[in-house]
């Protein structure tokens, strides 16, 4: 028996069978496989996981460092892009009525655009970006009790967020590749910035409340900020 949970940020495929131990993997594209007894619940699954999650970012940022899917993108088919933090592969299809769509864990791009894949792809990641970036801003904003302008979903290569004096909160559209809990991390520290403008004793204080273990999402970006791009 298959199925996929979500434990947090990660997406773990279950597989049941007939053993008596749980067996934790990470595969070669970076997805978290647990297989497990046939009567082991879910519970047990999830604390199995949380239990190894630094074992877990250990690996997959390794994996990823190494994955050679970065070096170019020629978009063909079976090639894998970078979505939320999970590798996703391309189908190119025909009879398609929009560009591009990801369902059931598949990127299907319309054979009438491959020659404008690139941008394409920019574009739906513009608008996941959008979408997403901008309900986590809300909430963060409720929950901290911080008030800012507007977002605005940019072009930034190197800066992956930024906060203007009047409280304009400016996000990459690469960032969407990244785990949502980077994400997270990238987002609070926009909205702290608002009424803490330095990297101060306090600033860092105040982003530690809304997320205790932003220090992990802060390294992950260090460490894997160069695979959120579409090198062609």
């Amino acid at each position: 028996m298959h199925t996929t949970i979500t434990v947090d940020d990660l997406q773990v495929y279950v597989h049941k069978t007939n053993r008596k131990s749980l067996e934790l993997r990470v595969s070669e594209d970076g997805a978290i496989i647990v297989k497990v007894p046939t009567e082991a619940t879910m519970e047990t699954v999830v604390e199995f996981i949380n239990k190894h999650r630094e074992w877990i970012a250990k690996k997959r940022g390794t994996i990823l460092k190494r994955d050679p899917k970065i070096l170019s993108r020629r978009f063909l088919p079976g090639e894998s892009f970078l979505y939320l933090g999970r590798y996703y592969r391309l189908k190119i299809v025909s009879n398609q009525s929009k560009p591009l769509i990801f369902k059931d864990g598949w990127f299907y791009l319309s054979e009438s655009y491959v020659d404008q894949a690139r941008d394409v792809f920019v574009s739906w990641y513009r608008q996941q970006a959008r979408e997403i970036i901008k309900r986590r801003v809300k909430w963060y904003a409720s929950l901290g009790g911080f008030e800012y302008k507007r977002v605005n979903i940019t072009n930034a290569r190197k800066r992956w967020g930024s906060c203007t004096r009047e409280g304009t909160l400016n996000f990459s559209w690469r960032l969407i590749m990244a785990p949502l809990r980077a994400i997270d991390y990238v987002v609070i520290h926009e909205l702290v910035h608002t009424i803490e403008p330095r990297h101060t004793k306090e600033f860092w204080a105040k982003v530690k409340v809304l997320m205790p273990d932003y220090e992990n999402w802060k390294k992950w970006l260090d460490e894997n900020g160069y695979l959120l791009t579409l090198i062609i």
